[in-house]
């Protein structure tokens, strides 16, 4: 028996079928069903019932499910377990609060625990979600707005608490403007985020079939920010992305509110939910948390 025909089977059950299982962990719907078959010969029970239409999970893999679930997570507190021994603390981010909340969790943390090293990696947040689920980060920082839920066997911490608004640069038209409208940021070229992007899904609602002529995409607030302080043109962002950032406080860029009204965007701290958390990351935790608290 493999941990990976354990995590295939228990992908099958949350997902409902092998084509989402596979799509969700990048594995071939030939090789699921292959692992599942090997499995169902060695435990003597059949796990999946295979129809024309494609294949569910029986009776019995379900009944399985919550043996499966305390094996996968023993292996789980194993890795966190080994990850303590290696001192390595593994961060996935989105990029939105870098600037003004990760980087001096960071930095602070790193100086009173100087033998233990902070990774950090700027995903999507559907990576940073399956790397939490795999044990391959340790922390998600990402963005989301009322009503997005968490997978299951994650669990979230709220950081911080805005509003998306017009990111320009501070010669800009736009920002003698006491709002900005939808109608003013078709007129001009735009900053995009790409897909997988919280900003992104709501600039597609925004614009609708009717998005600005010119329009220039990029991954993450970051580089969204650097783009307008250059004069490619404005983005949107949530404002804790852009108050407090370096371009911010120097006076290149600025933030102004949209005329049209918008949902409110939350930053999430996320991990494993049944995690054993390990003595280092929880000082991480901490860390990052009560300085959210001090924004």
């Amino acid at each position: 028996m493999r941990f990976e025909q354990l995590e295939y089977l228990t992908a099958v059950i949350q997902h409902g079928s092998l084509r989402r299982a596979g799509e969700r962990l990048h594995v071939s719907q030939s090789a699921l069903s292959e692992a599942i078959s090997a499995l169902e010969r060695e435990l003597g029970v059949p796990l999946l019932e295979r129809h024309r239409s494609g294949a569910r999970v029986s009776r019995e893999g379900r009944d399985l499910l919550p043996v499966m679930t305390e094996i996968l997570a023993g292996v789980a507190r194993l890795k966190a377990a080994a990850r303590d021994h290696a001192r390595t603390i593994r961060v996935g981010t989105v990029n939105a609060g870098t600037s003004s909340l990760l980087v001096p969790a960071v930095r602070e943390f790193g100086a009173g625990h100087p033998s233990t090293t902070v990774d950090v990696a700027t995903l999507l947040q559907a990576e940073i979600q399956e790397r939490l689920i795999e044990g391959r980060l340790d922390v998600g920082v990402i963005n989301v707005f009322p009503g997005d839920d968490l997978p299951a066997a994650l669990e979230g911490t709220v950081l911080l608490r805005g509003v998306p608004k017009v990111c320009c640069r501070t010669d800009d038209p736009l920002a003698a403007q006491p709002a900005v409208s939808v109608a003013d940021l078709r007129a001009r070229p735009f900053v995009a985020m790409r897909p997988g992007y919280l900003m992104h899904r709501l600039a597609q609602r925004l614009f609708g079939d009717a998005p600005p002529p010119e329009t220039f995409s990029t991954d993450g607030a970051e580089m969204g920010k650097t783009l307008v302080a250059t004069g490619t043109g404005p983005t949107i962002l949530p404002d804790y992305s852009i108050v407090g950032d370096p371009l911010e406080t120097a006076g290149v860029i600025t933030a102004r509110p949209l005329a049209e009204e918008v949902p409110p965007v939350m930053m999430l701290l996320v991990r494993r939910r049944f995690d054993r958390v390990p003595p280092a990351i929880a000082d991480f935790e901490e860390t990052i948390v009560r300085l959210a608290r001090s924004v």
